[in-house]
């Protein structure tokens, strides 16, 4: 049984932004995997997996 797409979730230390990436899309992003979609600072990483409780709180970058 599969969970569908893990993620690894940040926050802006910056902006304060929660936002989150798609393990599939390491290679596609590169150095700008984790980082934060409005201020293009690290993110501080939270956790990672399959989707959790408050996904809904994360924004989704592509």
């Amino acid at each position: 049984m599969t969970w569908g797409i893990s993620f690894m979730y940040y926050h802006c230390p910056v902006c304060g932004m929660k936002f989150k990436y798609g393990l599939d899309l390491i290679s596609e992003f590169g150095e700008e995997f984790g980082k934060c979609p409005k201020c293009h600072v690290d993110g501080v990483y939270e956790k990672d997996g399959a989707r959790t409780l408050d996904d809904y709180d994360y924004t989704e970058v592509e």
